[in-house]
């Protein structure tokens, strides 16, 4: 078994586990959220939309963590505007700025003459470099999007069944969706060092996707969420270690993985019940 543990004994593949894990479950709160609420889009769109903040911060030498929040809330911040102030739809104001995001990180990357290698960390991450500090900040992001998720639940939960029904209870549907979208805010900007921003969105979606068939109640949701997103973590370490491939990409290739597993077994479980429950005929 020593295929199985050798890899796991070096220092900083158990640092990729450990920020992996804790993305899991980051991306497990928001993710259901993301799933409940049909909002995929919106965490693909933050993905892309981090591209020329963290172009502009690798160009300028900022840290490029605090490059991907900035460029993250603009777009965040620009999708409500264009809401209110111009009247878009919701799907219209995240295509827009979803395009104009990443043509404008393209941009950036193609003015820069020595950018190659690190526009491929930016697109799918390098997990196997996340340092103690990356932990740190991870740790704080489960931490206030754990608090945020909780405090909020009931406002989450009315909006995601009618709106109206949230404001007959009192529940200000705007601040629940200004804390949703600062969720998937957090959990994408979060995640960007692990698996970069192309793949960030198979940790928020496929996990969630997974769990979705197997429980009813949102907390439930997200526990099984970060469970099958933290196995996916090691599965995908695991295979990147003895097939030399790309870790994040084989991470969330692996939770993408998970779901299509999880289909079939519910689709395999669905027909077992449903072949239970018909009537057997009896000849007279």
């Amino acid at each position: 078994m020593s295929w199985l543990s050798d890899p796991f004994s070096l220092e900083f593949v158990q640092r990729a586990l450990l920020g992996g894990v804790l993305v899991s479950i980051l991306c497990a709160i928001a993710g259901t959220w993301v799933i409940v609420r049909g909002m995929a889009f919106l965490g693909e769109a933050l993905a892309h939309g981090m591209l020329p903040g963290v172009a502009l911060a690798t160009v300028m030498g900022f840290p490029v963590l605090l490059g991907a929040a900035v460029s993250a809330v603009v777009m965040s911040l620009g999708i409500g505007a264009l809401q209110r102030r111009a009247k878009l739809s919701y799907d219209s104001s995240i295509g827009l700025l979803f395009v104009g995001m990443l043509a404008l990180g393209v941009i950036v990357i193609s003015h820069a003459g020595s950018f190659a290698t690190d526009a491929t960390a930016i697109l799918f991450g390098d997990i196997l470099a996340i340092g103690a500090g990356d932990i740190v900040v991870l740790a704080v992001a489960v931490i206030v999007g754990l608090a945020a998720a909780m405090l909020t639940h009931r406002s989450l939960v009315a909006l995601a069944v009618d709106e109206r029904v949230a404001r007959v209870l009192g529940l200000s549907p705007r601040v629940a969706q200004t804390v949703l979208v600062g969720l998937v805010t957090l959990a994408v900007v979060a995640s960007y060092q692990a698996v970069g921003s192309l793949l960030v969105v198979g940790l928020l979606v496929a996990p969630a996707v997974a769990a979705r068939r197997w429980t009813h109640r949102i907390p439930t949701t997200m526990a099984l969420a970060a469970a099958i997103g933290s196995a996916a973590v090691a599965v995908g370490l695991l295979i990147s270690w003895h097939a030399a491939t790309a870790a994040g990409a084989t991470i969330a290739a692996t939770a993408i993985g998970a779901a299509g597993v999880s289909w079939a077994l519910a689709a395999c479980r669905d027909a077992v019940r449903r072949r239970v429950a018909s009537p057997v005929l009896v000849p007279v």
